[in-house]
């Protein structure tokens, strides 16, 4: 590979002009010179050669050069054509992929395929909230992003309660990343020079147990709501969403004059949950929960405890459902880090056991019930023996078609996507661990069959 090293200022701007490129200050068009600096973000974000690099406004390839040096694979998201055109005529590099779109327009899914995603990028300041929540909305494939952003911007980010930079954004993202400010950026390390400072930010994602789990539709909504009039008493702004105020307060370990600036994430999550709580299935209800026990050909031969089926291995049945949007995408569920099998790896959009008493047919309807709360009319597909490969399950495949809007069982799942079938596929073969093993049985059988 040809070394490449960042340019300096008078290089920058003997480049622009040999390309025709007058920086645009509507498109946050400013350039990173200062080497030091390059180099110690690439170090900050600990580049290696098993990374997959996202960078989003790559400009003349500051950043880039030092990730393809340290081994990575890098993909660069550029809106300007004249940029897009010189970093894959500059570094022509088979580890890089240069693309030449507005990156809000990047679907973010694909990026589920590669382990090890890191997020790197100098984001425009008239949309750097706008890429922020597309890019890290969860579920999200990125392990970390680090990102130069406007210094209020970042206060905004890694704010405290009751500061004043402290608001609705601060938490959406905060409930998923931890978020540190590391350090502020001069205006004179770039050309043209902004009229603001920037500073350094990395958001790390949060363990998925490290908070407890709460209905994430309703956080955003009593958050937003809380935050519509920063001076107004938070229990008036929720008057709609809590009938009694003084109970929630207490609850949750605030004032009943509170503002909603003064709860923390944690009382956020907490008031949440008080809202609509979510039912946590208890391990020993689960361990003590009976199955059917078949032979080799499916026939009923008794019943046992769950714990006892699937320690000793005894073959019983299952369903999985596959539900497809109007575009052809399939949803998918990352199941629950609680599950006593296969936890945080994804899934069918819905699947289960089939209980005692019960028929295929209506355990499919019940576990869509249950896991996404949507009753759609339900085709039988295929169905797979049961092997090791499918944890002894017999497994009827059902597929379904659902244009509105779910509601999954938080207590079962961690979330849900829908997802492009080739892009399953794809990241079936690269990175098969990260789904349940039944699934990915399903998968192929059901694309072995032309995918009907």
């Amino acid at each position: 590979m040809r070394d490449f090293f960042p340019m300096n200022l008078s290089q920058i701007t003997a480049t622009l002009r040999e390309i025709h490129v007058s920086p645009v200050k509507s498109l946050g068009q400013n350039f990173l010179h200062d080497q030091n600096l390059i180099r110690w973000i690439i170090e900050q974000a600990d580049v290696t050669s098993d990374d997959y690099v996202v960078e989003i406004g790559p400009g003349l390839g500051a950043l880039t050069g030092d990730a393809l040096r340290k081994g990575a694979q890098v993909l660069v998201i550029e809106k300007d054509a004249r940029l897009a055109k010189f970093l894959d005529q500059h570094f022509r590099d088979k580890k890089l992929e240069v693309l030449h779109q507005d990156a809000l327009r990047f679907d973010v899914r694909t990026l589920f395929v590669h382990g090890r995603v890191k997020l790197l990028g100098n984001l425009p300041y008239y949309v750097s909230s706008q890429l922020l929540l597309k890019f890290l909305n969860y579920p999200s494939p990125i392990m970390l992003a680090l990102f130069m952003l406007q210094k209020d911007v970042a206060k905004r980010l890694s704010a405290s309660p009751s500061s004043k930079d402290y608001g609705a954004l601060t938490l959406l993202i905060q409930l998923h990343y931890r978020v540190k400010c590391l350090r502020t950026i001069p205006a004179a390390v770039f050309v043209p020079r902004p009229e603001v400072e920037s500073a350094v930010v990395t958001f790390s994602p949060r363990a998925a147990t490290e908070l407890p789990a709460c209905d994430e539709e309703l956080f955003r909504h009593l958050v937003r709501r809380g935050f519509s009039q920063r001076r107004k008493q938070l229990g008036k702004l929720l008057q709609a969403e809590i009938s009694n105020w003084a109970e929630a307060a207490d609850a949750v370990g605030v004032g009943r004059k509170a503002r909603a600036e003064a709860l923390s994430l944690g009382q956020w999550i907490a008031l949440t949950n008080y809202v609509g709580p979510i039912t946590m299935r208890e391990r020993n209800e689960t361990e003590t929960e009976s199955f059917p026990i078949v032979d080799q050909q499916d026939r009923l031969v008794g019943a046992a405890a769950r714990s006892d089926v699937h320690g000793n291995n005894l073959p019983h049945r299952a369903v999985h459902i596959f539900v497809f949007n109007q575009t052809g995408d399939i949803l998918l569920q990352k199941r629950s880090p609680h599950k006593d099998r296969h936890p945080l790896l994804w899934d069918s959009s819905a699947a289960g056991h089939v209980r005692v008493g019960e028929e295929y047919d209506f355990a499919a309807k019940r576990e869509l019930q249950e896991e996404l709360g949507i009753e759609v009319q339900l085709e039988k597909v295929l169905k797979l023996p049961a092997s090791d490969r499918t944890d002894q399950e017999f497994i009827w495949l059902y597929r379904g078609h659902d244009g509105g809007k779910s509601r999954p069982d938080r207590g079962e799942i961690e979330a849900v996507l829908f997802f492009p079938p080739a892009v399953v596929t794809k990241w079936i073969a690269a990175r098969p661990g990260d789904f349940a093993p039944a699934f990915v049985e399903c998968w192929k059988a059901y694309q072995e069959r032309g995918g009907r």
